[in-house]
Order: C-alpha cells, then structure tokens, then sequence
C-alpha cells in the first residue's frame, strides 16, 4: 500500500511564478519523449492572487476548487465561477487567468496529455461504515476530515494507517486500499486513450 504524504511534498513555484504547486504523482511516457514533460500529473495548487496560469498547449487540465469558496476562473475570456468540489475541464493551451472574489483558494489540478489520457475526479463523502476503494489507475485524496486505509481484500493483521488532509493513496487492483472514516475524499481517476 502506498500513500503519499503531503506535508513531505516540497513547493513548487509555477512556471509563470504566480503561485506555488505539490505534485502529489505524475507519470512521463513514451509520448512525453519530445518534449520532456509528463504524460500526466496530479497536483495541489495554493492560488494567493489573482492573475494568469501556465500555459500547457496539449494538455487538458481538470480543476477543482478544494479550500476556499469561489475561484472566477477565465478561459480563453470565458468567466467561469468555479465553487468548491465541483470539479472543471478545460483545454491546457487555453488562455487562462482567475481572480479571488472570496479570498485564496487551494486547488487539486490533474493535466493529462491529449490524446493520451483522460482524468475524472469525484468528490466522494466517507463513511466510517462502509470502506471506499481505490482501485488500480485511481488516486484518493483526503480533502477534509479524518479517514485512514486499510488493505481492504487481502487478509492482514496490519492496523488501518491514518491519513493527514491532502494525503494521497495510490489505488490497486490487488490488495486494494480501502478508506474509511468522516469527510470527503477525491478520486482522481487516470484512463489511457485508447487508439
């Protein structure tokens, strides 16, 4: 079982220098030979002003507002009000800006390769009754409140692992992970294009 720590994850400032970024997981593919970058990655962005975002030309980025309440977020000069939870599409090469109206924000940001692969994130509520798991390909992240994942289909004597706000369980077919507790949790999903 492997989980991710977000208080060990060093910042990052953006490529424009306009905010900070924790790269929770990324993968660099054969397709990312020609130019360097990643295939995909799966990060948590702290947004402290209103300004321009990094340009990825082709990228699809899926955002989703975490902390905060309101993110006016402009695309290719569309506004878009984007509220908490509610995850958002939009092309990578987009032009593309946001402003503050309700102070920072803290946003979970997943850039997948076009034509490679595709990202979904659903925000999921947890129960302390019935376990969520995080299957192979999938990332659950804890966004708020108090969970801890346990090996959920194999037998083990191991005691279930807490989780810190922001942590990250990388999903498994075999002895997958299994989440219990109260609050709410993402999982990002990263599917392979076929084709």
């Amino acid at each position: 079982m492997q989980i991710i720590r977000f208080a060990d994850i060093k910042p990052q400032p953006w490529r424009n220098g306009g905010g900070v970024t924790r790269e929770l997981a990324s993968h660099r593919g054969a397709a990312s030979a020609d130019d360097g970058a990643w295939d995909w990655r799966v990060s948590i962005a702290d947004v402290t002003k209103a300004g321009d975002y990094s340009a990825f030309p082709g990228m699809e980025r899926l955002l989703t507002v975490v902390e905060g309440e309101l993110l006016l977020l402009s695309v290719d000069g569309a506004e878009h009000p984007l509220e908490k939870y509610r995850p958002f599409r939009f092309p990578g090469g987009a032009a593309s800006s946001s402003a503050l109206p309700t102070g920072d924000v803290r946003n979970l940001n997943v850039i997948t390769r076009e034509g490679a692969f595709r990202a979904y994130a659903s925000i999921i509520e947890l129960s302390k009754k019935r376990a969520h798991p995080v299957f192979a390909g999938q990332l659950g992240i804890l966004l708020q409140g108090q969970a801890a994942v346990s090996h959920g289909n194999a037998v083990s004597e191991d005691a279930p692992v807490p989780l810190d706000r922001y942590d990250a369980v990388v999903g498994s077919d075999s002895q997958t992970p299994e989440i219990l507790g109260r609050g709410f949790l993402a999982v990002v999903s990263i599917d392979p294009v076929a084709g």
